[in-house]
């Protein structure tokens, strides 16, 4: 077994070396089941130092010229080898605990894919709120977080990746066209809540509550016009670190 984890990162030359840290620390519960691993990260286009701490982090670096977080993780996806991938967004630290329930539901050979709950790291009450908001959706209807995907690479690539045409919620999309799979084979899609990702907050602190609230807004009564709008989803692509 071969698993790959695969990073997205546009302009992450801050956060993404304790990313790297952090899923470094956590390898170790994949190899005691003998599993080999890599790490891949996607450089977004960049325009500071992502690609070095990258390479000095001891990852493969992709490189990904068009912004798109999509785009992004399918160039990183077709870099890697493994049966498995994983992906982390560059601003998570993934902890051994969550990586050993990660390899337990891969070795079950119960599942096609799954995802996390996540923690955040500051941010606020408000931010709270939505993440235990958006914890319990994600568990009741078992949609992943972008932050946090592993899925079957065989699976991944049969349903043609991530989507090209939007700039965020991709990860909807693409539990949406793997479910027929997990079906027709007979396997599950998993949501462990046990061991969250931590991931950060700092979109509240980059951002004023009138900014985020815009974005929602616009996602909650036009999701499709809005999260194929890459300038609606400034938050992500702004460059703001």
């Amino acid at each position: 077994m071969r698993l790959s984890v695969v990073i997205p990162a546009f302009n992450e030359e801050k956060l993404l070396p304790a990313t790297l840290r952090a899923v470094h620390a956590a390898l170790p519960e994949f190899h005691r089941r003998g599993w080999e691993t890599e790490v891949v990260v996607c450089d977004n286009n960049s325009t500071d130092g992502t690609s070095r701490v990258a390479a000095e982090g001891g990852a493969k670096v992709a490189f990904e010229p068009v912004n798109m977080i999509a785009r992004s993780r399918n160039t990183g996806a077709a870099a890697a080898t493994g049966d498995w991938l994983l992906f982390i967004d560059a601003d998570s630290t993934p902890s051994p605990a969550l990586f050993a329930a990660t390899a337990e539901a891969i070795g079950s050979g119960r599942v096609l894919a799954g995802g996390a709950t996540v923690r955040v790291d500051g941010g606020g009450w408000i931010i709270r709120a939505l993440t235990g908001a958006w914890n319990l959706a994600s568990r009741m209807k078992r949609m992943f977080a972008g932050s946090y995907i592993f899925v079957r690479a065989e699976a991944f690539r049969e349903v043609g990746g991530f989507g090209g045409t939007l700039y965020a919620g991709e990860e909807l999309e693409l539990v949406r066209r793997l479910r027929p799979i997990a079906r027709r084979e007979g396997l599950g899609i998993r949501i462990l809540s046990a061991t969250p990702l931590l991931t950060s907050g700092r979109k509240a602190d980059l951002y004023t509550p009138a900014e985020l609230g815009k974005f929602l807004i616009r996602a909650t009564f036009r999701p499709g016009a809005t999260l194929a709008d890459r300038d609606a989803c400034s938050p992500w692509y702004d460059g703001r670190r």
